[in-house]
């Protein structure tokens, strides 16, 4: 007897702005979809079928919403919140499920979406308190003007302030902007410890660029004097970047590359197989394998893709990651995923300095985990990396 068949939508862009991430995005998910079709142990096959909305803003809930109005009742895709958001509607009125593959700021936790990227107490948190203690208190904050900069900015501020910190500037650009000049000279005038970058794609890049640049015009070493720290860096946005300003970045996220484990070292040989052309593989590639992997195995168990069984299902998987173990919170429909830090090298990796020595549940309200008070109880316990 063949195995039931299953479509499954995927809302990823190839081009756009942030077209290399999004790429990265749909990488992960068709390694995923090939190693569920090559392994054939869950007793169902998966069928992808693919809509590239091209980064830009009103295709992602016109395409969701043909995709939905075909019978599909999963799809795995979006990369911005501003996406993200606009397509719920139209997964709310089919009841269907949104498989959100990527990190975002939080404050958000819809029936409709299982979110296998990092909650903010996942990446924004762990980020704080590496700042305050290694690098200093004083932040400028520059990023793109939607949703995601907003909500990242106010949790660095509020977690800044409450230890005594102040952030000296918070400029937003539009997404895709590439001229930083003015605020370039605002960031060297101000001379922060650090600057807080929420900018995405073709804007984070040349914004790198621009400001290694500058600093060096004027004798500073700029990752050592004003070292830029985000919570959305990547390796593939490291090669975009390019070799003259790559390196001496922070980055807080749940997967680097350079992770040291059978899984990933598995993973990363796999990806590299099927995608030699690239982009290289990303935190944002592995939350949609792990998205795929887990919808898989929750279909699966349910012997259906209705979405109600399915979404029970999906909280009693439990995934061996590239990352390490990842599963489910029920009630949030979040999931578990182990915050760690890296530092960017001339080499296009991450070298990571911090780990939580285990998967930190979700807090997607910043509800136990929260910058407003001094002891934060579940906050991750961050351990140093040899």
């Amino acid at each position: 007897m063949a195995a039931k068949c299953y479509r499954i939508g995927v809302l990823l862009s190839d081009t756009g702005p942030y077209g290399t991430v999004s790429r990265s995005m749909r990488n992960g998910a068709m390694l995923a979809f090939e190693e569920i079709r090559q392994s054939g142990g869950l007793d169902i096959s998966l069928e992808p079928v693919s809509a590239d909305p091209a980064g830009e803003p009103a295709r992602y809930p016109e395409l969701s919403a043909a995709l939905l109005g075909h019978g599909i009742r999963h799809v795995v895709g979006c990369y911005t919140s501003s996406s993200r958001k606009d397509v719920i509607p139209h997964f709310e009125k089919h009841d269907a499920l949104l498989w959100y593959p990527s990190h975002y700021e939080g404050f958000e936790s819809s029936n409709n979406v299982i979110y296998s990227g990092a909650a903010p107490n996942q990446h924004i948190i762990p980020l704080i308190e590496y700042l305050l203690n290694n690098v200093g208190k004083r932040a400028y904050c520059v990023g793109s003007n939607y949703i995601w900069a907003w909500e990242n900015n106010r949790i660095l501020r509020e977690g800044l302030t409450s230890s005594g910190g102040t952030v000296l500037g918070e400029r937003y650009l539009a997404v895709g902007e590439t001229d930083h000049q003015k605020v370039i000279r605002a960031i060297l005038e101000a001379r922060p410890d650090f600057v807080f970058n929420t900018l995405i794609g073709t804007s984070a890049y040349t914004f790198f660029r621009d400001l290694r640049a500058a600093c060096k015009d004027i004798g500073l070493d700029q990752s050592s004097a004003i070292p830029i720290a985000s919570c959305s860096l990547s390796e593939p946005e490291l090669l975009e970047i390019g070799p003259d300003a790559m390196d001496g970045h922070l980055s807080s996220s749940v997967y680097f590359s350079r992770i040291a484990s059978r899984a990933n070292q598995q993973f990363v040989a796999a990806y590299r197989k099927m995608f030699p052309g690239g982009p290289s593989v990303s935190a944002d590639a592995e939350a949609a394998y792990i998205a795929v992997r887990l919808l898989a195995a929750a279909i699966a168990q349910a012997g259906t893709d209705d979405v109600n069984a399915v979404r029970q299902a999906v909280a009693l998987q439990r995934l061996e990651a590239p990352q390490g173990s990842v599963h489910i919170d029920g009630q949030t429909n979040h999931a578990y995923l182990t915050p760690r830090i890296g530092r960017s090298n001339a080499a296009g990796e991450f070298d990571v300095v911090y780990a939580a020595s285990q998967p930190v549940r979700p807090d997607p309200y910043l509800v136990q985990t929260t910058p407003r008070y001094a002891a934060a109880p579940q906050q991750a316990k961050l351990r140093l990396v040899q």
